[in-house]
C-alpha cells in the first residue's frame, strides 16, 4: 500500500477559511465555564432562562373555560369541558419572538381554537348524536374562546413588552465593525425592541466611533461581567463559521444567540428586531428536545436490534465462513464535542496496517473485496451493528456521520463549518446522506447539510429523515 492511496479525495476541492480544527479531546468536566475553541467565559448564575410559558398557558386555560359557557348544561358538561381544555392546550400556539404581539398570533390562535371546537363537535356527533352541537352553539363557543384567548395573551405580551422596555436585554453585536455599528445604532434608536447593545465584537475597529469595539477574549469577558450581557447578535453570515467557537462559548456562558440579517431581508425569518429579520440560534451544549431525541433513539434502536438479530447472526456466520475470523470491525471515530468513541461495523475489508485504516478515505473500489462483503456495503447491512452504538449513547439514529480523527482534523481546517457539525451527537444517517452525500462526495456540501439539520432540528425532522433513509435503502448503492 503506497502513501498516495491513503490521501483523502473528497468530492469538492477544499479551501482554507481559517476555521479552527476540532479539538479531539476527552469531554471537559461538568460545571466548568465555556471553553469552545479556546474561549473561556464565566458561567453566570443563574444563567439566562427562556421566557416562562406558564402565563400563556394560564391565559389559554382561562380562555378555554370561558368558551365552555356556550355548552349545554345537560350535555355531559364536565367531560366536554375537560376535552375542550385539553384540546386547546395541545393546540396552543408557540412563539419564540423576543417582543411578540397578539395580532401576529391572531390567525394561529383562531385557527387552532376552531380546530379544537370542530373536533369536539365531530366526536359528539359520532358517539352521542342526540348531544350534537348545533351551529349556533359552535359559533358562540368559538367566538367566546377566541376573544378570551386573544385578550389574555395580549395582556401577557403587553406586560412582557413593558418589562423589556424598562429593563432591556444588554447585547453584544458580532460582525464586521461598520455593519455591527450600523445595526447597534438602529437598535438604540428603537428601545421598544427590548435589546440594548453595549459593545461590538470585531477583528479591528473601523475608526468611525460608536460603541466600544472588542477585539480580544479578555475584552469580551469584561463586557459580559460588567454589563450583564444576556444576548448576542451576529450580523454577518460568515460569523457563524468564522467565529463558531466564540458563539458557542457565549451560549454556554448563558447568552441567547440571535442571527440578524443586516443587509438583505430573509423572508424565512419571521421574527424581527427594529425592522431586521432575526432568528434564534440554539448553540448550547444541551439542546431543547434532547430528551425526546434520546428516547426515540433508545426505543427505535432497541426494537430494531431485536427484530434484525437473525439478520445480524446470519451475516456474521456467512462473513466468518467466507472471510475468516474477525467479523466485527472496530474503529475510533469522533463524536459530539470532539469525544472519541469506538464505532462498530461488519468487517468488509482488511487494511494493510493501522496507518491505512486511519487515513485511507474510501475502499468502495477495492478489488480484493469478496462478493459478500461488497453486498454488505451496497445494502448498508454492514452498518447495522451501529444500532448498538446508538443504544449505548455513543451515537444517535440521525445526525452528522462520524469520521476518523485524521479526517476530522483535515476537514475542519479545510472546509467552512465542518467543525460546527460536532455540536450534536453523530448519527447512523442524516440530512446529508438522504441527499446522496455518501462516500466520495463533497465534504463542503456535507457540512452545509449537517449544520442546516442541527440549526433547524426537530423531532419530526428526525422521523422524516429515518423514513426517507428507509426508502433510500431500496435503491442504495452503498459507499
Amino acid at each position: 500500500m503506497t502513501a498516495e492511496r491513503t490521501v483523502p479525495s473528497p468530492g469538492a476541492q477544499p479551501w482554507d477559511p481559517g476555521f479552527p480544527a476540532v479539538s479531539v479531546l476527552p469531554a471537559r468536566a461538568a460545571g466548568t465555564a465555556g471553553t469552545a475553541g479556546g474561549f473561556r467565559f464565566p458561567l453566570r448564575r443563574p444563567p439566562a432562562r427562556p421566557v416562562s410559558p406558564l402565563p400563556l398557558i394560564a391565559a389559554d386555560l382561562f380562555a378555554a373555560l370561558v368558551g365552555t359557557v356556550a355548552l349545554d348544561e345537560t350535555a355531559h358538561r364536565p367531560v366536554l369541558v375537560a376535552a375542550l381544555v385539553c384540546g386547546a392546550l395541545l393546540l396552543r400556539p408557540h412563539t419564540t419572538r423576543l417582543v411578540p404581539a397578539v395580532l401576529d398570533e391572531l390567525p394561529a390562535v383562531c385557527g387552532r381554537i376552531a380546530v379544537a371546537w370542530l373536533a369536539l363537535a365531530a366526536l359528539l356527533a359520532a358517539y352521542a348524536p342526540e348531544r350534537a352541537l348545533d351551529a349556533r352553539t359552535l359559533l358562540l363557543g368559538v367566538a367566546l374562546h377566541a376573544t378570551a384567548a386573544c385578550t389574555g395573551r395580549g395582556a401577557v405580551h403587553w406586560r412582557r413588552r413593558v418589562a423589556l422596555r424598562n429593563r432591556p436585554h444588554t447585547a453584544l453585536v458580532i460582525g464586521p465593525a461598520a455593519t455591527a455599528q450600523r445595526v447597534a445604532a438602529a437598535l438604540l434608536r428603537h428601545p421598544r425592541c427590548g435589546v440594548r447593545p453595549v459593545g461590538v465584537v470585531a477583528e479591528r475597529p473601523d475608526g468611525h466611533g460608536g460603541l466600544p469595539v472588542l477585539t480580544s477574549g479578555e475584552e469580551v469577558e469584561r463586557a459580559l461581567v460588567q454589563n450583564g450581557v444576556r444576548a448576542v447578535l451576529t450580523v454577518d453570515p460568515a460569523v457563524r463559521t468564522g467565529k463558531a467557537p466564540l458563539l458557542r462559548a457565549l451560549a454556554e456562558s448563558g447568552c441567547t444567540v440571535w442571527e440578524l440579517d443586516a443587509d438583505s431581508p430573509s423572508y424565512q425569518m419571521r421574527d424581527q428586531l427594529a425592522g431586521f429579520a432575526v432568528r434564534q440560534l440554539d448553540l448550547g451544549s444541551r439542546r431543547r428536545g434532547s430528551i425526546g431525541k434520546r428516547l426515540l433513539d433508545v426505543l427505535v434502536s432497541g426494537t430494531l436490534l431485536v427484530l434484525v438479530s437473525p439478520v445480524l447472526l446470519g451475516c456474521a456466520v456467512v462473513l466468518r465462513r467466507t472471510d475468516g475470523p474477525g467479523v466485527v470491525f472496530r474503529q475510533e471515530r469522533i463524536g459530539k464535542d470532539g469525544r472519541p468513541f469506538t464505532l462498530l461495523k461488519f468487517r468488509t475489508h482488511r487494511p494493510a496496517d493501522e496507518h491505512e485504516a486511519a487515513t485511507r478515505w474510501s475502499v468502495a473500489g477495492e478489488q480484493r473485496m469478496s462478493p459478500f462483503c461488497r453486498f454488505l456495503r451496497q445494502t448498508s447491512l454492514d452498518e447495522l451493528l451501529q444500532l448498538w452504538n446508538v443504544l449505548r449513547g455513543d451515537m444517535s439514529l440521525v445526525g452528522p456521520r462520524p469520521e476518523r480523527p485524521y479526517f476530522v482534523t483535515q476537514f475542519s481546517q479545510a472546509h467552512p463549518g465542518y467543525a460546527a457539525r460536532h455540536r450534536m451527537r453523530t448519527g447512523i444517517t442524516g440530512l446529508a446522506q438522504i441527499h446522496g452525500l455518501r462516500g466520495d462526495t463533497s465534504i463542503e456540501d456535507r457540512a452545509r447539510f449537517d449544520n442546516a439539520y442541527i440549526d433547524n432540528w426537530s423531532l419530526w425532522q428526525d422521523v422524516c429523515v429515518l423514513l426517507r433513509t428507509a426508502a433510500a435503502l431500496v435503491r442504495s448503492t452503498g459507499s
